[in-house]
């Protein structure tokens, strides 16, 4: 059913449209799935010049046996909250942390990221976390230094207590892009500095010249796009 687990039957349909050429979005709209569902399922069963659907469906299979085993005795918390189906929020919280990943996040720090964005508090505790994500705390403390340095998680105290919070919030993606902004603007600049070197009449000093001009242009589109955020917010009172 859409939304559910996939099946085998789902599985071979995805092996057959990949080898056709379907894209996910496509084939994700023939199984009633997001595509991000589709890009979880074939990523992690061999790509799409390798994927194959028994294949993935006895991987399937071991890592559920793997995680019955592994499991502590007490459940899972469930985010119940607001009328919210557990699974569902699970299943997305999941192909969520797998998009991070491929973003360029380590695994660890991506689970912890996506712990902590899909919470309504935006915060937890390292106890909280290690519960959560059925982790040690070593790893927790691992990725949360690792997300602080990147500017994408905050240390907090609780009032009146000793423990530390960690949390992220709106402006995490605004960190984000103004980083990607800063290293665009270097590399526009070393992109120039390489096309005076080269010559701008050869084809070496043609390939950094061509390159600048689209760094600037793309820099300029993401200052943009954060001021009309910025716009945004603040004609939200936010």
């Amino acid at each position: 059913m859409p939304g559910g687990r996939l099946t085998g039957q789902d599985r071979r349909h995805i092996a057959t449209w990949l080898a056709e050429g379907l894209g996910y979005a496509e084939i994700g709209r023939r199984l009633g799935r997001p595509a991000s569902t589709i890009m979880r399922e074939v990523t992690r069963n061999g790509g799409p010049g390798d994927y194959g659907a028994d294949r993935a469906q006895e991987a399937t299979r071991h890592r559920a046996r793997r995680r019955k085993q592994a499991q502590p005795q007490q459940p899972p918390i469930p985010d119940g909250e607001h009328g919210r189906d557990p699974q569902v929020v699970q299943d997305f919280t999941e192909s969520f942390t797998d998009l991070l990943v491929g973003q360029g996040l380590p695994r660890m720090a991506a689970r912890v990221l996506a712990c902590l964005y899909v919470t309504d508090a935006g915060s937890l505790t390292a106890a909280d976390l290690v519960q959560r994500l059925r982790i040690s705390p070593a790893s927790v403390s691992h990725a949360v230094t690792f997300l602080e340095q990147q500017g994408m998680l905050r240390r907090e105290r609780t009032p009146g207590g000793r423990r530390e919070r960690y949390g992220t919030d709106d402006d995490i993606w605004l960190r984000s892009i103004q980083a990607s902004v800063q290293m665009n603007e270097a590399l526009t600049a070393a992109s120039q500095r390489g096309a005076e070197i080269l010559g701008p009449g050869t084809p070496a000093g043609t390939r950094f010249e061509t390159a600048a001009e689209l760094l600037f242009l793309v820099s300029g589109a993401l200052r943009q796009a954060m001021e009309q955020w910025r716009q945004n917010m603040a004609a939200r009172g936010r």
